[in-house]
């Protein structure tokens, strides 16, 4: 388990990032929650204090190279160390093809997939120095199956599979492993405002018929942050209820 480890997660401050946080937390990890809204992101880290355990607030936009470097540079000063980084930051800016504007295309892409990159080269900097890490992205379904109205998440998602791995195999060598999390359809706010029958229609689709929750989410990651999960690597572990196979 992550006890006494160092867990820098983006996107903390609600829905899957706030339990991820948690999580991590109650096994004993020290959080650095990192977000834009510097007040949620500060509750999330009273929660987490709760537990029993160190954290930080950094308020920090993945898409800025500089802010992703202080806030793994946060994380030292406070800890020492990074173990693990959890890139969970992302946004939907969703329509049809047709009808997509360019900067709805390169903001999610910004986010989902740069976001990711930025924050993963900051952090190998220091994990291969320690010759250890934990490096979890937030992929998902639709980035393996697409979704009508989603062509820039889906490419974002897809591209960060495709970067997991890559990473994987650079930085096997230092001790450090890349991996990804691939959520299917999960109950969050923006589920639970959909209407009765878009969900069910939803739901219909799943095998295990319900909606994943944030903590299934969590607790993949805890499992791949985890000293045990080191011979894992460069894989994407889909948590999606058997939605897609």
């Amino acid at each position: 388990m992550p006890k006494g480890k160092v867990a820098v997660i983006t996107g903390a401050s609600r829905g899957i990032g706030r339990s991820i946080a948690l999580a991590l937390a109650a096994e004993g990890a020290k959080i650095v929650a990192v977000d834009v809204d510097q007040a949620a992101t500060e509750a999330m880290v009273a929660e987490v204090r709760q537990l029993g355990v160190e954290a930080i607030a950094v308020v920090g936009n993945v898409t800025v190279a500089v802010d992703t470097e202080k806030m793994i540079d946060a994380a030292v000063a406070a800890f020492g160390r990074v173990d693990i980084l959890v890139n969970n930051a992302g946004i939907t800016r969703d329509g049809l093809l047709l009808r997509m504007k360019e900067e709805d295309w390169d903001a999610v892409l910004n986010v989902n997939l740069k976001g990711a990159f930025l924050c993963t080269r900051a952090v190998a900097k220091v994990m291969t120095k320690q010759r250890f890490g934990r490096i979890i992205n937030i992929a998902s379904v639709v980035g393996q199956m697409g979704n009508v109205g989603q062509a820039n998440y889906c490419a974002s998602k897809a591209g960060l599979m495709g970067l997991t791995k890559s990473n994987a195999r650079e930085l096997a060598k230092r001790n450090i492993t890349v991996n990804a999390v691939a959520p299917g359809f999960i109950a969050t706010a923006m589920t639970d405002a959909l209407p009765e029958k878009v969900r069910d229609e939803l739901t219909a689709q799943i095998p295990l018929e319900r909606l994943g929750t944030p903590e299934d989410i969590a607790n993949a990651v805890v499992f791949l942050a985890a000293e045990r999960s080191g011979y894992v690597t460069g894989q994407v572990l889909a948590v999606n209820g058997g939605m897609y196979m």
